[in-house]
């Protein structure tokens, strides 16, 4: 049935800047448009040493082409540009829109992927993609602007695609942290964080020892520096892995056991003897959600509770991670939830601080372990599960150590938010693995050894920076290199990007394809006796998703699947003198509850309805599931 599209903006209702596409291009000039800058400027202002020189990556597209291509990666405002240019292409199924904007003002822009004709996207089944919510982890973004243009160029080509768009709402996001997004992309800066000033250090400045570029190649590489004093030898922690021939890895011991002392590339601005420890931002949107939220270090006055570093000030502080979460609470349709990162590679999912057994219903961690393997059948990641165990003992043992790796706790995370607080399928998948394709020396770990091996074998060298003699202004002489950073270490280099991108963009696209989906079979009306009629809808779960998951039933996130009919209000108006009466079911507000219903199951609702009068009778019948979507119907009582 056709309905017209009704768009109440979010912003009336909470305060969210949620309202029709505007132009990404802004009135203010941010540093990375403003032409005749020398400096790369933080949230409009000097503070502590937040000034950097703009550089140009040979892996970043500056400017959008005439076509998109993934082999390279994009700004936020080649994203946005794509953005503006497909919500014109495909007004009949696509609507772009601010969600909010960033802390440093810029434009946080969201689209919604739906057939317009055939209903608003809130009365049908969805799921929610985003990427770009830690600034450096860029692959991310790039996965979701290959989920859209596939989306869309498949729509009306591909059967199952078409079928999902006009029966499913697709919600992508792929910038939520533009402002680190861009910094990481315009300057040799490589946080994960917003660019919202930080003490991380707790000097009581803030941003104030951030890297430095040395030798001016526009990447911040490590430092590595010969320990000859005593004071020096007392603290060396490194010595040159022997695992390699060549003598570049650096393999880390107990202090007093190395030869050298490793640094991050820059210098120690504040003069506490740390270097880089307090750099641009430092909270985490990845530790600032709601559920089972935990105080920054420090943040506890016993000293003896969990904190969780770079949780914020308090849940939903900062403004990204809260416009997701208001997002999500109002539109309880959704099912299915990515919001990725990199680097592990991993799908991850709930719990973030427990074992999956003790907290999770049974039926709904089934299909948490079904999704896992949907995911690395598309991806072939080494790992997928929770974050608590599965994640924290992926390697089993302290390399250092050897001892056995425990569970470790994080707090405020997204994926426990999704399940525990949202009741939904939400994954926080890791992409790229810093290489670490094969296992070369078949230790069972997949770790620096096997990305050198690597990136000499197929990356002809070009992830690694040899070791460089550099006069350091303080250290004195020390030697430059190691893995780079942003297109090794953080994300892949350009030629593994389409890869990595799309392999991630298929499983959301899968789990997508699974959505609860109502199919109504039947809408029937009957003649009982004079006056008198059945009015019956039945209905099927066709999708691969219940819809609702046990923990979803358990925090009211979802309503039971309801049934109930309408009439003209001339003809149910006054109780003994009505013409129309709804005499079953015998409940004030004449809804059937069906409860929730399964995957593959079949259900049915009817109403006795009594009619005074020979003329025919216009009504209509509307089933409603939060998650399973809307359907509305007309039918006929001819006497």
């Amino acid at each position: 049935m056709k309905k017209i599209l009704l768009i109440i903006p979010l912003s009336l209702i909470f305060g969210i800047g949620v309202a029709q596409v505007k132009p990404f291009i802004s009135t203010k000039v941010f540093s990375e448009q403003d032409t005749l800058a020398k400096f790369h400027t933080v949230s409009g202002e000097r503070h502590g040493a937040s000034f950097f020189k703009k550089h140009d990556f040979p892996e970043v597209e500056y400017l959008p082409t005439d076509q998109l291509t993934f082999d390279k990666y994009h700004t936020v405002d080649v994203m946005y540009h794509w953005y503006e240019v497909w919500a014109k292409q495909y007004p009949e199924i696509v609507e772009l829109y601010e969600i909010a904007k960033s802390y440093e003002g810029r434009p946080i822009l969201q689209m919604t992927i739906t057939n317009k004709k055939t209903g608003k996207d809130t009365d049908k089944p969805a799921a929610y993609f985003e990427g770009g919510r830690h600034s450096g982890e860029i692959t991310s973004s790039e996965s979701i602007l290959w989920l859209t243009q596939n989306l869309l160029a498949n729509y009306g080509k591909d059967s199952e695609i078409t079928h999902l768009i006009d029966s499913k709402a697709i919600y992508l996001r792929p910038q939520n942290n533009p402002d680190g997004s861009n910094l990481y992309l315009h300057t040799a800066q490589a946080n994960r964080s917003t660019v919202k000033p930080n003490d991380n250090d707790r000097d009581g400045l803030y941003d104030e020892d951030p890297g430095e570029d040395l030798d001016g190649d526009g990447i911040l590489y490590q430092l590595r520096k010969k320990a000859t004093t005593p004071e020096e030898l007392e603290k060396a922690n490194y010595i040159i892995d022997p695992a390699h021939p060549a003598g570049k890895l650096m393999k880390r011991v107990f202090p007093g056991k190395g030869e050298y002392l490793m640094y991050s590339e820059g210098i120690d601005n504040d003069g506490d003897g740390e270097y880089n420890e307090d750099g641009i931002g430092g909270l985490d949107l990845h530790r600032n959600y709601p559920e089972n939220w935990r105080p920054d270090t420090g943040g506890d006055l016993t000293g003896r509770g969990y904190t969780q570093n770079g949780a914020g000030e308090f849940p939903m502080s900062e403004i990204e991670s809260k416009s997701t979460v208001m997002w999500m609470l109002t539109h309880p349709n959704i099912s299915v939830v990515n919001s990725m990162d990199t680097r592990v590679p991993m799908h991850l999912r709930a719990p973030s601080t427990s074992k999956a057994e003790e907290r999770m219903y049974p039926s709904d961690l089934a299909i948490y372990k079904e999704m896992d393997e949907l995911g690395l059948s598309f991806t072939g990641y080494p790992w997928a599960g929770d974050v608590y165990e599965t994640y924290a003992t992926r390697y089993k043992v302290n390399s250092m150590t050897g001892d056995p790796l425990k569970p470790t706790p994080l707090f405020g995370h997204g994926p426990d938010f999704g399940y525990f607080y949202y009741g939904t399928i939400w994954y926080g998948d890791e992409l790229w693995n810093n290489g670490a394709m094969k296992d070369y020396n078949e230790d069972g770990i997949y770790d620096d050894y096997d990305a050198l091996m690597w990136d000499e074998e197929e990356n002809e060298g070009n992830g690694f920076k040899s070791w460089t003699p550099l006069t350091h202004p303080t250290l004195g002489e020390v030697e430059i290199g190691g893995f780079h950073p942003k297109f090794f270490g953080q994300n892949g280099p350009p030629w593994q990007l389409e890869n990595w991108a799309k392999k991630q963009a298929l499983f959301n696209l899968a789990m997508a394809k699974k959505l609860p989906e109502l199919k109504v079979e039947k809408v029937g009306v009957k003649k009982i006796s004079e006056g008198e009629f059945e009015i019956t809808i039945s209905w099927k779960n066709i999708g691969g998703l219940p819809v609702a998951l046990e923990q979803a039933k358990l925090v009211k996130i979802v309503q039971e699947d309801r049934v109930s009919l309408t009439f003209d209000k001339e003809l149910t108006k006054g109780y003994e003198d009505a013409k129309v009466k709804i005499v079953s079911p015998d409940l004030y507000d004449k809804t059937i509850y069906t409860g929730y219903t399964g995957i593959g199951e079949t259900k049915s609702a009817t109403f006795k309805v009594q009619v005074d009068g020979k003329e025919e009778v216009k009504g209509k019948i509307r089933l409603s599931s939060t998650r399973g979507g809307f359907f509305e119907q007309e039918f006929i009582i001819n006497k």
